[in-house]
Order: structure tokens, then sequence, then C-alpha cells
């Protein structure tokens, strides 16, 4: 069950790996368990980030968008950007935390990506080694198959983007905290402090989405996270408001181009 207020929920401090800045060891991979319900607090790191759940459900938030990761998927957090990290479901997490003097990607800002099989095991290998002390020449060689690999993942669909103007920041902001909130509009302008005429108007201009669009995109990347826990299509198209379990298939069918259970099996980790 997803919490009431996640803001409030236990958070930890960021893995200091992130910090550390050593072309000599160009990839350092690291992992903790979560409870559920916990997270990690706002912070940033010079080294980029490749965050991967081999269980449960990720969300990571920032100022900029949302960003939903299933046991299929990674997250791609660039150097130096800022990003929290929260968790309805126990998760078991691996990094890997890139230099910044080889960086695989171009990417900007968080990027959710699909993983392969091989990158999927290149995590799960380099997790295995040594990466406190300097690197021999077969561990520099699997890093530089790991970053080839990085480079070429696809990105997913599973985002929502924001904005920039500190109003609708604030909105965001809110909303990431408490997804379930089922103010209307004129409520939630309050919190945002600018009229629901304005809101609208910054979701077009700042998301490229009307406001009832991205409330749309919110709830089904929120039937993911349910879809993963195992739930019925049914019991999730009631839980998130949507009139019967067709509506809701016909909506996640429209957004992602399948249908929940398909969408659920077909990002299963075996």
């Amino acid at each position: 069950m997803m919490p009431n207020d996640i803001a409030n929920a236990p958070m930890r401090a960021p893995t200091p790996a992130g910090f550390l800045q050593d072309p000599a060891r160009p990839i350092l991979c690291t992992g903790r368990d979560l409870p559920p319900q916990h997270g990690v607090v706002p912070h940033q790191h010079p080294r980029s980030q490749l965050l991967w759940a081999t269980q449960g459900v990720l969300r990571i938030t920032s100022d900029q968008a949302i960003w939903v990761v299933p046991p299929s998927h990674a997250v791609w957090i660039p150097g130096n950007v800022q990003h929290a990290l929260q968790s309805d479901t126990a998760a078991v997490v691996r990094n890997l935390y890139i230099d910044a003097s080889c960086p695989p990607r171009r990417d900007t800002a968080c990027a959710v990506l699909t993983l392969t099989p091989l990158m999927r095991a290149l995590i799960l290998r380099l997790y295995t080694e040594d990466t406190t002390a300097a690197f021999p020449a077969r561990l520099l060689r699997l890093c530089a198959v790991t970053l080839d690999e990085i480079a070429n993942l696809p990105q997913a669909p599973l985002h929502l983007p924001g904005g920039q103007d500190p109003r609708l920041v604030r909105l965001i902001r809110h909303l990431g905290h408490h997804p379930d909130d089922p103010s209307a509009l004129p409520e939630l302008a309050r919190i945002a402090a600018a009229s629901p005429r304005t809101l609208e108007r910054l979701f077009r201009q700042e998301t490229g989405l009307t406001y009832r669009q991205w409330r749309s995109r919110q709830r089904l990347l929120l039937a993911i996270e349910r879809l993963t826990l195992g739930q019925s299509s049914a019991t999730i198209a009631y839980a998130l408001g949507y009139r019967s379990p067709s509506a809701f298939t016909a909506a996640f069918h429209a957004e992602f181009g399948t249908p929940p259970q398909s969408f659920r099996k077909q990002t299963a980790v075996t």
C-alpha cells in the first residue's frame, strides 16, 4: 500500500562512492537493501550513476521530473544532478558510479533505460569485484565493456516531465510526495500560490502536457508500481479512480502500447 505521505518516509544518506573522483577507478559498484517506504535524501554527486533495483520499484524525484523504475529498467542520473530516491516496496539496489573522466552518455537529465540481459549481468559481475584498490587490466576491460553497453541502452517513457517556474515546481514536488492526493486543481493551486488558470498554462508550456494529461500519466506510472507488486488490473483500476477495469486497460494501452498484465510479464526479471 502506498503511504499517504512518502515525504515523511525514513530517508538515508547517499553512498559515498558517488563523490569519489578517481579516473583510475572508472566504475564503482555498490549495493544496499531498502526496507519498504524508505529512501535516500535529496543529493547530487560528481559521478554519474546507473541505479537499478533487482527487486522492488524505485521512484526518483527532482524539481524537474519524476521517474518510475521497475526491475526491468534502470535510471541514468548524470553527474551533479540533484535527485532523491524513494521506494514503497522493499528494494534491493545496485549502483554503478561512473567517473566524470569517462561519461558514456550525453544526457543532461535523468532517463529511465531498458536493461539488456548483458547489462544486468555486468552490474552483478561488477558488484562482486573489489573496487577499493587499484584496478587490474582485467577489471578495466570489464569497465570498458560496461560503459559501451550503457551508451547503447534505449530510453523508456517512464517519467513525468517537470518545469522551471517555481509555482509549477512546488506543485509537482507536492504531487511527487503525495501521488494519491485526490484534491482538484483549485485546491492544489493554493499549494503553488497560483491560480488554476496559471497552472494550466504552465503545465502546457513547460511540460508539453495539460494538467489532466499530466495527472493521467502519473496515475499510470503508479499503476506500474502496483503491477510489479502483483495486483490485478481490477484492483488497480478502482484504487486509482478509474470507472472500470476496461477504462484503465484502455488508458494503459494507449500510453505504453501494451495491456497492463502484458506489461507486467514483459518487465518481470527472472
